[in-house]
């Protein structure tokens, strides 16, 4: 099978080409490769859920600010989500993981990515500091997804957002996912610390059977152009040195990421989210 848009070959589990994103007018079932024929959403040869249209989906800012977020290879179903939003020149991005073994982790992970990014704005836009901001938008997450949930039946995700604006960045976290500086000509910085044990269990999280805590925050000023990278485990396992794109569009960084997480394996959901920024 190959993609109509760039003549690649596609395999038959996706329902979108891993090379230009295209996205397929017929998705097959990831268990047996049967379709949905009743509109049901499930296999109608197997009974699987088929893969749905947030399997791969792409968003990309007149500001050049871009986000990915997809499936992988081996997930039946995207648990990943991601908001961006722009408001004159600042720029918010959220990006939530449902965490793997918590019933309904894409709702949880939906829910808090664009209550988060809604948040951010209204906070900003009343004199909110980034500071107050982040952490007031992750508690309204926060609250969000435990209502959705009893300590039995939670539905459970990561979270990390960011602020950019010229001269400042602010991002804030719970759980694993990630952000990342960019700088034009050095190598990439890690700026957030993953919420897990020694072993790599969560021990922070969003959910109605997580502990009550505040985003953890860190505010800095970049000294030279660069991208904000915030984004799920399914693409920072895979990072290397090498694996970070120099040029292109954040689109096509975000495109080159996704590929280079996908020929590592793509063993989770990956949510790539990119965001030009530096000094004032």
């Amino acid at each position: 099978m190959k993609c109509p848009v760039c003549d690649s070959p596609v395999r038959r589990e996706h329902s979108f080409c891993e090379n230009c994103g295209h996205e397929l007018a017929a998705a097959t079932c990831t268990a047996c490769g049967g379709f949905d024929t009743d509109g049901s959403g499930y296999c109608s040869q197997c009974g699987q859920s088929m893969p749905t249209g947030r399997d791969h989906l792409e968003i990309e800012l007149d500001d050049g600010a871009a986000g990915i977020t997809d499936r992988g290879l081996r997930r039946r179903r995207n648990e990943d989500a991601m908001a961006l939003v722009s408001s004159d020149k600042l720029v918010i991005g959220v990006v939530c993981d449902g965490v793997a073994t918590s019933p309904r982790g894409d709702e949880a992970a939906i829910s808090a990515s664009e209550l988060g990014a809604a948040k951010l704005l209204e906070e900003l836009a009343a004199g909110a500091t980034h500071h107050e901001a982040t952490v007031r938008a992750c508690r309204v997450s926060a609250a969000a997804v435990a209502a959705m949930g009893v300590p039995d039946d939670a539905p459970a995700c990561t979270y990390v957002s960011a602020i950019v604006e010229p001269g400042t960045i602010t991002i804030g976290w719970i759980g694993d996912s990630r952000a990342y500086w960019l700088p034009e000509s050095a190598p990439a910085v890690l700026l957030s610390q993953d919420d897990v044990a020694s072993h790599g269990v969560l021990t922070s999280w969003l959910g109605a059977d997580a502990d009550v805590v505040d985003a953890h925050v860190h505010t800095f000023a970049p000294e030279s152009p660069g991208l904000l990278l915030a984004c799920s485990d399914g693409l920072w396992e895979y990072l290397t040195r090498e694996a970070f794109p120099r040029s292109g569009t954040p689109l096509e960084r975000a495109r080159d990421l996704l590929r280079h997480a996908l020929a590592s394996g793509g063993r989770d959901n990956v949510t790539i989210v990119l965001i030009p920024g530096g000094p004032a």
